[in-house]
């Protein structure tokens, strides 16, 4: 039955959910509190439990030094502040890629061998292979101090503009640079994993037999070869768009972005451990989250997915 299938896959991401966050409080009381003396009294594990209870129900407290962009030291505030410019940039990014890297791969898969094929595989390997930080100084050197076309880093301008429509286009303006740098970085690798997936089902018996059955190549290629090469591709985008919430410290950190990364490094640095735990809780939450929705849509989906026990 697929309800009992479910409910083991939620109970289960509930229970590693649990597990993580317990490893958490122990690192960060074991590590950080005892290291640097924060406010530790008496035994370790009532603590060590406290923080993993109070952090389980969503209870981060007061942050030590970070302060929200309106003042506030709630930590969950702080973060949830920071999750929609990390959603924004990087989410958004990792979608434009999907769509490009995939129909880059299967062009590649039809044509496997051919002039494309060989060349967009020779520059995966170069541009795949380049550190993201210099990526990143690359483009703000060219576009920002050579050409001036966007602005160096930020969300906004300084003094951000007023009213809607011009602060969201100014928020536009700045967006354009860094999400064309990571798609630019990323979607040559998904491009190329796209084409060796689609690959290896073009070569199966049923293409075969549907161009033998003079079926379009178009619809042989979108509707037989991309459907059948759908559970892994749908796999590795998912992960990638879970992967996306923490945000990356580097690329935020050239570009300035008031994302998750930055939080993460600015936590690090003021040694502030309500918001290193309350964000490493949230993301993980997340990305726990989406793996089981994940499975639940394979179950859901797949019939060649055995749910529900014996055979």
């Amino acid at each position: 039955m697929y309800w009992r299938y479910a409910f083991k896959r939620m109970l289960m991401g509930v229970m590693i959910y649990f597990a993580i966050i317990f490893v958490y409080s122990v690192l960060f009381n074991v590590m950080f509190k005892l290291h640097y003396s924060y406010l530790l009294e008496g035994p370790i594990l009532p603590e060590i439990f406290s923080d993993w209870f109070n952090t389980i129900t969503f209870n981060y407290g007061q942050s030590m030094s970070i302060r929200s962009f309106k003042g506030e030291t709630d930590v969950i505030k702080i973060i949830l502040e920071r999750v929609p410019n990390t959603m924004l940039l990087f989410t958004m990014a990792i979608i434009i890629d999907i769509f490009l890297g995939v129909y880059l791969g299967i062009k590649k898969a039809q044509k496997a061998g051919g002039f494309m094929d060989k060349t967009t595989s020779i520059l995966t390997m170069i541009f795949y292979g380049l550190p993201i930080w210099w990526v990143g100084l690359v483009m703000i050197m060219l576009f920002s101090f050579k050409f001036q076309l966007f602005p160096s880093g930020g969300i906004f301008s300084i003094p951000p503009p007023e009213g809607l429509i011009k602060k969201f286009a100014d928020f536009v303006y700045h967006l354009i640079l860094p999400l064309a740098t990571l798609v630019f970085f990323r979607f040559w690798g998904r491009a190329y994993l796209s084409r060796n997936i689609v690959l290896t089902n073009l070569q199966n018996d049923f293409i075969i037999s549907a161009r033998a059955r003079g079926i379009p190549e178009r619809k042989v290629l979108f509707g037989h070869a991309l459907r059948a090469s759908a559970p892994p591709i749908l796999t590795m985008s998912v992960l990638s768009v879970l992967d996306s919430f923490s945000g990356a410290l580097i690329i935020e950190g050239i570009f300035n972005w008031p994302g998750m990364g930055n939080l993460f490094w600015a936590a690090i640095q003021q040694d502030d451990i309500p918001v290193l735990l309350g964000n490493l809780s949230f993301t993980t939450l997340l990305y726990i989250g989406g793996i089981v929705i994940l499975d639940l849509i394979y179950g859901f989906l797949d019939p060649r997915i055995k749910v529900g026990g014996k055979e």
